[in-house]
């Protein structure tokens, strides 16, 4: 889902060491059987993995998988809805133990981070109009203006292709803004993974249809993403993680939310 420019995780890495030893740094075995309750960045604009629902609620298939995967391994969380900018420096300050927000595991993030086993396998699609029939490929975006969320790896595709300062890659904060735009006509196109936009286009009444080019594309993998260090925190989510695959719990969420078996 979302990359940052690689100055940022050099910030992340330097904040990670400065609180090394502090809070809630490490974590012991027994944490786990005693109950203990994770606090859950999430930012809750990228439905269906992460949205806010009733009362405010984070709600969503991320959301669901973490209580099934906690609820297994023995621990609790809680959600706090908080802006993807900013999330990664969040973590490492310690405000937050888990990030789950459909986050795309890279080498760079993994330098800042550690990942849980990947959970979601993704790619970027690119959603258009009916009738715009001229988009056939990822290459027929140049010269186009093209929606994307801010600092995702649809954005940083799409520097690689016009280059990073073009004024026709159409940033926003939140993909429902950036869904917005396509619906009144302020751009072309929309770049974005391929779970977000098809649900999307799946609730747009025929509007809008998905253009797959995945020789443009590489496939992306999602994981849950803990502070450096919190080897058991991160053991303790992929024994989660393997036991709701085990019992078909993970089958029935992504039938849940996406309607195809998984």
């Amino acid at each position: 889902m979302k990359l940052s420019p690689g100055g940022f995780f050099l910030v992340v890495i330097l904040l990670a060491a400065t609180l090394t030893g502090c809070g809630r740094q490490a974590d012991s075995g027994a944490a786990a059987e005693d109950g203990t309750e994770y606090v859950v960045g999430s930012d809750a604009s990228y439905p269906p993995f992460e949205s806010v629902g009733v009362g405010q609620q984070v709600v969503g298939f991320d959301v669901d998988l973490l209580r099934a995967v906690a609820a297994h391994a023995g621990f609790h969380v809680r959600f706090v809805n908080t802006p993807w900018e900013g999330i990664f420096g969040a973590l490492a300050q310690g405000r937050y133990d888990i990030l789950a927000s459909s986050i795309s595991i890279n080498a760079a993030r993994a330098q800042a981070v550690d990942f849980s086993d990947p959970y979601f396998d993704a790619r970027q699609v690119i959603a258009v109009p009916h009738g715009a029939n001229e988009v056939g490929s990822f290459a027929d975006l140049r010269g186009e203006r093209v929606a994307v969320q801010v600092g995702t790896t649809a954005d940083d595709d799409l520097q690689r292709l016009v280059g990073r300062d073009s004024a026709n890659i159409v940033r926003f904060q939140t993909m429902t803004e950036a869904f917005d735009a396509l619906k009144a006509g302020r751009v072309k196109a929309l770049v974005g993974d391929n779970g977000v936009v098809a649900g999307f286009v799946r609730h747009s009444n025929g509007m809008f249809f998905t253009v797959e080019d995945t020789a443009s594309f590489a496939p992306e993998h999602y994981g849950f993403a803990v502070r450096k260090g919190r080897e058991a925190l991160r053991g303790k989510i992929n024994a989660g993680l393997a036991a709701v695959r085990a019992d078909g719990t993970y089958a029935a969420l992504y039938q849940k939310y996406f309607g195809t078996g998984r």
